[in-house]
C-alpha cells in the first residue's frame, strides 16, 4: 500500500469528479511533496463530476464525506493517521450513500508499506 502525497488523485465513482485535496501538515514529505494524513480527504469538494440531470433529481458529488477505510492504524504523523491509497468513502452526489471516491493515484511511488 502506497502513501499518499498531496499529488494524489482521487476521484468520484463517475470517473470525472476529482476531490480537491490538500495537505494539512507540512513536516513529513516524500519527494518534497506533503504526506496525507487523516482527515485530508474528507469534508472537500469535487470538481467535474459528470452526474447531473436535474429533471430526474440526479446530482453530482460535490464533497468527499467521511473516510470509510484507507488509514493507517500504526503509523501516525503529528498524531494523525497516515493515508493509504486504499482510502474510499462516500461522496453527497446521488443515488445518496452509494457513490464513493476512492484513489486513482497515490501521488508516489517511493514509499510502500508491506502488510
Amino acid at each position: 500500500m502506497l502513501w499518499l502525497t498531496e499529488d494524489a488523485v482521487l476521484l468520484c465513482e463517475h470517473v470525472m469528479g476529482r476531490v480537491q485535496i490538500a495537505a494539512s501538515q507540512s513536516f513529513c514529505t516524500i519527494n518534497g511533496r506533503k504526506v496525507l494524513v487523516d482527515d485530508d480527504p474528507e469534508r472537500k469538494g469535487i470538481n467535474g463530476c459528470p452526474n447531473a440531470n436535474i429533471a430526474i433529481g440526479m446530482k453530482p458529488c460535490l464533497q468527499t464525506l467521511r473516510v470509510a477505510e484507507g488509514y493507517c492504524e500504526f503509523i501516525r504523523i503529528g498524531g494523525h493517521r497516515l493515508c493509504l491509497d486504499t482510502v474510499r468513502g462516500l461522496t453527497n452526489g446521488t443515488p445518496a450513500g452509494l457513490v464513493r471516491y476512492i484513489v486513482r493515484d497515490p501521488g508516489q511511488k517511493l514509499v510502500n508499506l508491506r502488510g
